[in-house]
């Protein structure tokens, strides 16, 4: 048995499979719709094509992390059977819930002296982060301890890239994010909007790419920019969407087609509750190893 828990948010969507197949453990956050509360629970609550049916319907949305108080009592189960905790939290840029895990680490340290609970801000989210945490299963069970794990954690994460591309803009002018004029403009022709996540864990719109078929082309070329090894990367790649699985198939084809060597066949997965309260149905989300991410 693991000697240390290898734990992190519900918001890394993966699969509650793909979790419990690598061993990694997950705290949840929450979500209302139409002011009904669920837990981020990876579709068991509310299936998730029913709650991107639901947003589509014009469904009230609305999220909260996990607090301090969740946290200790997420976390005690492990220190009482003698386990040390490596948890990683959603990126600090667009979340306050590592604020809440470093509270609670404080608090248990003064009760449990002997255990080690280190805490990470991921700077990631969705699949991106999902697969930094697959990754580090892969060097747990390679035989890492969990001090050296930490540590490359913390050195390692600006080396996922995330890159995201939206073709429904009426989510960005509901969260107030662009206004009803943009919005209005930027469907009628068609722009489909490219971000990433910076090196501070935020979320930094990109370009204005018109058409869904040119992002499609274009998230991939940012991919062929910045992926380790070039043509030769031989790592793992994610993809997340909400609603349109369609166009996730499409970037994973090109991506398959491009990297040959890739680490298994492109892993496709849901965009969660809480990060898809946000997008809304849409979005598509590409996650592999690269460069440093910058400003």
């Amino acid at each position: 048995m693991n000697e240390y828990i290898l734990s992190c948010c519900s918001t890394a969507d993966l699969s509650r499979e793909h979790f419990e197949k690598r061993d990694i453990h997950f705290a949840c956050f929450h979500f209302y719709l139409n002011g009904k509360p669920y837990a981020d629970d990876l579709g068991k609550s509310i299936p998730f094509d029913q709650f991107y049916q639901a947003m589509a319907n014009g469904a009230e949305t609305k999220t909260s992390q996990i607090n301090e108080d969740e946290f200790i009592a997420y976390f005690t189960p492990f220190l009482e059977a003698g386990k040390d905790i490596l948890h990683v939290c959603l990126s600090s840029g667009i979340s306050g819930v590592s604020n809440s895990a470093f509270i609670a680490q404080q608090n248990l340290k003064e009760k449990y002296p002997n255990r080690k609970i280190y805490i990470v801000d991921s700077l990631g989210a969705s699949s991106g982060y999902g697969l930094f945490m697959d990754t580090l299963a892969d060097l747990r069970d390679g035989g890492m301890d969990i001090d050296t794990l930490h540590d490359w954690a913390e050195e390692h994460k600006l080396e996922l890239h995330h890159w995201f591309f939206s073709t429904d803009l009426s989510f960005y002018v509901k969260g107030c994010r662009i206004s009803k004029a943009a919005g209005w403009f930027g469907t009628a022709l068609h722009i489909c909007p490219l971000l990433n996540m910076d090196n501070l864990g935020r979320l930094i719109p990109r370009e204005k790419i018109r058409t869904k078929k040119k992002v499609i082309e274009r998230i991939v070329e940012q991919m062929k920019l910045h992926v380790r090894n070039g043509a030769d990367y031989n790592g793992k790649c994610f993809i997340s969407e909400s609603a349109c699985m369609e166009d996730a198939r499409a970037v994973a084809d090109l991506v398959e087609s491009a990297f040959p060597k890739l680490n298994g066949k492109v892993q496709i997965y849901s965009i969660g509750t809480v990060i898809g309260s946000h997008t809304g149905p849409g979005t598509v989300a590409l996650f592999f190893w690269g460069d440093r991410r910058k400003e």
